[in-house]
């Protein structure tokens, strides 16, 4: 980084990047796990799963919003040297963080489909559907005040995480066109 510039990564794109992996493999764990008929039957299982993917969903896109208002309130605007971090670095880096939590949660939604067929799996699924939701309302913050929030890499947690915790005490602000990122997380068109 140049003159003392600070590595910035995209708040809504640390929000989005959990959202992809959980889906894909509550879907594949989903699948798999409708196979064995459980101690439940196949129909009671699928339908406990459903119940809870739009429970997980919604907590999950629900819960936390005024963590991440709070340092917005308190941003300053980004340097001139500061160095806005790719959208394809901070989701290697997130995802290389938190592989051993994924394929933890992956088995244990496997594991689960003994018991309660496919729940397993929509769960992982609704929480990475919860976490594209929240990303997609933070991008509706983002055009509203006309700014995107960006947080201090060295602020994030050791597991590339946490863009709204206690280690941040405000965003930097830059323009709506500022990145690689569109306001929401997602890529550029």
């Amino acid at each position: 980084m140049a003159r003392g510039g600070q590595g910035l990564a995209r708040v809504a794109v640390v929000v989005r990047a959990g959202a992809a992996p959980l889906w894909w493999l509550g879907v594949l764990a989903a699948g798999i796990g409708v196979l064995p008929s459980g101690l439940t039957g196949r129909r009671i299982g699928v339908l406990a799963g459903a119940a809870v993917f739009i429970v997980a969903a919604a907590v999950v896109a629900w819960v936390g919003r005024g963590r991440y208002l709070a340092p917005a309130r308190e941003g300053v605007r980004a340097g001139k040297h500061d160095v806005l971090q790719d959208r394809a670095v901070t989701l290697r880096a997130w995802r290389r963080g938190h592989r051993w939590w994924l394929l933890l949660g992956f088995a244990a939604a496997l594991g689960s489909s003994f018991a309660l067929p496919a729940a397993g799996g929509l769960l992982l699924a609704g929480l990475g559907t919860g976490l594209r939701l929240k990303a997609a309302w933070l991008g509706r913050r983002e055009r509203a005040a006309g700014q995107l929030f960006w947080v201090r890499v060295d602020w994030l947690s050791a597991r590339a995480g946490r863009p709204a915790g206690k280690r941040v005490p405000g965003y930097r602000l830059t323009g709506i066109e500022a990145g690689d990122a569109a306001p929401g997380g997602g890529r550029r068109a």
